[in-house]
């Protein structure tokens, strides 16, 4: 069974990242690469890296002011019974596949 979560994620990712570029001033590349969403659908995490890496604080800052945006504009697109309210967080994950591909590449 497809869980509903995983339907609902490609909407939130794609959502919050036509929103976050369209509100950019292109200080840094900022870019939706994972989101995770609560089985009761009230919250959501959205996965981000940023380029360079000095700008992370600031583009967390900056997506966490459009935070509401993205929800607003949610509420309006979806049909979802439950809109959830929306964290933002560096990806980890992404930014050590990047630190291993650096180390490969000089071996």
């Amino acid at each position: 069974m497809f869980d509903r979560t995983e339907k609902i994620k490609p909407q939130l990712m794609r959502i919050a990242a036509t929103k976050i570029a369209e509100a950019d001033n292109h200080t840094a590349l900022i870019s939706v690469t994972n989101a995770d969403v609560s089985v009761d659908l009230k919250q959501a995490t959205i996965f981000i890296s940023v380029l360079p890496a000095d700008k992370e604080a600031a583009a967390l800052a900056f997506c966490g002011r459009h935070a509401s945006d993205i929800r607003d504009t949610l509420q309006k697109t979806v049909n979802w019974h439950h809109v959830p309210f929306i964290t933002f967080k560096i990806d980890l994950g992404e930014k050590n596949r990047q630190r291993i591909d650096e180390l490969l590449l000089k071996s």
